[in-house]
């Protein structure tokens, strides 16, 4: 049954409480009407599901990219009172743990690099494997990738793959505190580590971007953050690999285990599975969900090493001369125990984002030093075909525990894609249009056809004109490594 609406804006649709029996928050969906009518029953079933959780505050949320997913909308967003029974659930994270975006700026403009755009893609191809069961150049025993997840990004920046000012623009300086290995399976580990430095597969890239001029939407802020007109930027998207897939399937049995038997929850999706947040099983994944936030966070900071050799072999120039800075790294599958003014009082929230990504605005404390009175910066990737955003945070963000959309948001399922597409002919329009792609399989490319996803643009003023983030720059892809 399609919920009766209530329209609080023009950008946020309610489902009361009375849509679905055991709800107990409404539920809200960020989107203009277009993009909202562009959601399937599931988002809408998932999402008020997600209202009948142990603990939820104020609302069941679904950014404006959102769409069905496992347990959660991807796209949804909740945040349950730890003090109050609040629950913590694998299916509000994803089995990808810490998806996420790194954005790395460059001195060079269009001109540098047009004539040597091909050489940089087939480089880059070759240093950052993509597709299924991809192998990195770190080999790792399992003792040491134990201290990797432990470590995160800052094990990488010691070893040689990174600069030190990378971590202050990284998401949580690129290491999630009091993450115990002794939480994640043998199995896990076995399945993660030989996976630093890979893009892996599905809607994971690498691309090189342009900046327009008529694209940059606030000046100010993008000269301050190092964007220029004309300018070339790299833009990259993948998570946490077999390691954050184990991680959350092993919980996910051990959640249904014990949610029932032990700790009297039941549920309407057993996609949903949880158990209380101070419960032993629920630190222990919390703890485990931090090995793989880590885990990812290690695997961007040494594709980004690989990118500066890349971009420094092609240009026979340092990396460092070149520009090859990085503007931020954020992830959008991951939950994160944060204080928050709930209807006047401040409480600690353990905030589920599942395909949604952190904006807190000018003055929180999660925000890096560097961009403080700016605002975090937000990086959403759109469709290959169509282009990326990079938005920034803002204090009226705080009506959705500062989050915003993570990407454009599927309109049609993988199988209709690859029905209607094919890769090979959608890599040759592409490359007609400005557009090179490398890609392991032209199956996983029919995939991604910008067609399968709404409209990025509609998708990014629905999160800016509801207040959650703003536009700072629009990218427009020119080369793509493809998983």
């Amino acid at each position: 049954m399609k919920p009766n609406f209530k329209k609080i804006t023009d950008y946020i649709w309610e489902i009361g409480t009375d849509y679905k029996q055991g709800m107990l928050v409404p539920a809200r969906i960020y989107a203009s009407e277009n993009v909202l009518n562009q959601m399937d029953m599931h988002v809408y079933d998932q999402v008020t599901n997600v209202a009948t959780l142990p603990g939820i505050v104020k609302y069941a949320y679904c950014m404006p990219d959102g769409h069905s997913g496992y347990g959660f909308p991807i796209g949804g967003v909740a945040a349950m009172d730890i003090a109050n029974e609040g629950v913590i659930s694998p299916g509000g994270i994803g089995f990808d743990i810490n998806c996420g975006m790194r954005l790395i700026r460059t001195d060079l403009t269009i001109k540098d690099v047009q004539p040597k755009i091909k050489e940089l893609l087939d480089k880059l191809f070759k240093s950052v494997p993509a597709g299924v069961g991809s192998r990195g150049f770190v080999k790792l025993d399992a003792p040491t990738f134990r201290k990797v997840v432990e470590e995160g990004s800052e094990w990488c920046v010691n070893q040689g793959y990174g600069w030190k000012e990378d971590l202050e623009v990284t998401e949580l300086g690129g290491r999630e505190e009091n993450a115990n290995n002794k939480t994640v399976s043998d199995r896990a580990v076995e399945r993660g580590k030989d996976q630093i430095g890979t893009l892996g597969s599905g809607n994971h890239y690498l691309e090189i971007q342009h900046v327009k001029e008529e694209n940059i939407m606030d000046k100010q802020l993008a000269k301050k953050w190092g964007i220029f007109p004309d300018q070339i930027v790299v833009m990259f998207h993948c998570g946490s690999r077999g390691f954050g897939h184990q991680v959350a399937t092993d919980y996910l049995n051990l959640f249904l285990d014990v949610m029932e038997s032990k700790y009297k929850i039941r549920i309407l999706d057993r996609e949903l599975a949880c158990a209380p947040f101070n419960s032993p099983e629920g630190q222990n994944y919390f703890s485990a969900m931090k090995c793989a936030m880590n885990m990812s966070f290690a695997n961007r900071q040494t594709i980004l090493h690989r990118v500066r050799e890349v971009f420094s072999e092609v240009f026979q120039t340092d990396a460092e001369k070149l520009g090859l800075h990085q503007i931020y790294d954020v992830a959008h599958n991951r939950a994160s125990v944060e204080k928050h003014d709930v209807d006047g009082t401040m409480k600690e929230l353990i905030v589920h984002r599942k395909g949604a990504t952190a904006a807190f605005g000018p003055g929180r404390p999660e925000v890096t030093k560097k961009y403080g009175e700016d605002g975090q910066p937000v990086i959403i990737g759109g469709s290959m075909e169509t282009g990326s955003y990079l938005l920034v945070g803002a204090e009226t963000g705080a009506q959705t525990w500062f989050t915003t959309a993570h990407g454009s948001g599927r309109t049609m399922s993988r199988t209709e894609a690859k029905r209607r597409y094919r890769g090979d002919q959608l890599q040759k329009d592409m490359a007609q249009r400005g557009i090179l792609v490398k890609t392991n399989s032209l199956a996983g490319l029919a995939e991604e056809a910008g067609a399968a996803y709404k409209n990025i643009d509609e998708v990014i003023e629905s999160a800016h004109a509801a207040g959650i983030s703003r536009k700072v720059v629009k990218l427009i892809p020119i080369a793509n490594v493809k998983g």
